[in-house]
């Protein structure tokens, strides 16, 4: 009864807008959400950072722009399409599928992998490494191949749960509650940005991106479980997979990346995490999965698609409930 009263288009959106990522992806005479929260993510821990120097009043800070940040991407989100309907509701479908797609990192996540790949199919090490630093927060100068590979299938594995599932399942609960894709979608997309920009465990941003961190590692645990759920049905040998990431992602300090990661190496039959440099400071993270097999381009291709096959089967499933 509840799911026959959403709107068509909802179903409509949220299709066109996987299209979208999928073959569009993010156009860059568009500003995106994440450029506009960035900025503010900075301009407000630059001021935090001058002004406040106690702990408490960086942690009280902190936790007001979270909250700020998060519900107010939110409510601007149902604006401008609650708007843009009431003009035009043609108008109102482009920019929900706008803002919905930019929420998507499914086509930005393979770009990115392909980018530090290609060069490794020439044995272009430095320009891998140079491509890698991009999007990693890892020291990449002496990498080699081997940890060039393992970095590019960590980064899609973390990412695939960050960038494309948890932005989805967002979506299709706000559809569900009768509010739109948009709205949780960027919510959600909000608090990754603040995670991903001041949730590090070091200074200046212990105390200020504290309650960020929190709050992304909360809104992340539920899509992060189904995803993993989702990608061990898919490899035919669902026991076997959780197993490993029942005994290996618990042993990862993050609540999800851990878990993210762990059943993209129980699938593929590879062994991740180990030593890493961050800044020249060496931190050494849990191994994860089996090294039975090593990790290759074919095995990173297919840890892409295996993350697509999920987004389809969720799309899929919400499009077909809304009937």
């Amino acid at each position: 009864m509840f799911l026959s009263l959403i709107p068509a288009h909802a179903a409509f959106s949220l299709l066109i807008a996987a299209v979208w990522d999928y073959i569009i992806g993010d156009p860059r005479f568009l500003i995106h959400p994440v450029q506009i929260m960035g900025w503010i993510i900075q301009k407000y821990t630059e001021l935090t950072v001058d002004v406040y120097h106690q702990k408490w009043q960086r942690r009280l800070s902190g936790i007001i722009l979270g909250l700020s940040l998060v519900v107010g991407s939110g409510i601007f989100g149902w604006l401008v399409v609650k708007f843009a309907d009431d003009f035009n509701r043609w108008l109102g479908y482009f920019l929900e599928v706008i803002l919905l797609a930019s929420c998507f990192a499914g086509r930005s996540l393979r770009k990115a992998a392909e980018e530090v790949l290609q060069p490794l199919l020439t044995k272009d090490v430095t320009i891998a490494r140079s491509k890698l630093s991009i999007y990693v927060g890892r020291d990449t100068d002496n990498l080699s191949t081997t940890e060039i590979l393992r970095a590019v299938l960590e980064t899609v594995g973390e990412n695939a749960v960050d960038g494309i599932t948890a932005p989805l399942f967002y979506a299709i609960l706000g559809v569900w509650l009768g509010i739109g894709g948009v709205p949780l979608a960027l919510a959600y997309k909000a608090a990754s940005t603040l995670d991903s920009m001041i949730g590090y465990l070091r200074e200046p941003y212990i105390d200020i991106g504290w309650f960020s961190a929190q709050l992304e590692d909360l809104l992340t645990w539920l899509p992060c479980r189904l995803t993993v759920l989702t990608l061990a049905v898919f490899s035919g040998k669902p026991r076997k997979v959780l197993a490993i990431c029942r005994r290996d992602a618990i042993l990862d300090p993050s609540p999800n990346s851990g878990w993210s990661e762990c059943v993209y190496a129980a699938i593929l039959g590879v062994q991740l995490g180990g030593v890493n440099t961050y800044k020249g400071e060496i931190k050494e993270k849990p191994l994860l999965g089996n090294p039975d097999n090593p990790i290759t381009p074919e095995l990173i291709e297919k840890a892409l698609n295996l993350t697509r096959y999920c987004f389809l089967l969720w799309l899929a499933v919400a499009v077909i409930s809304y009937q």
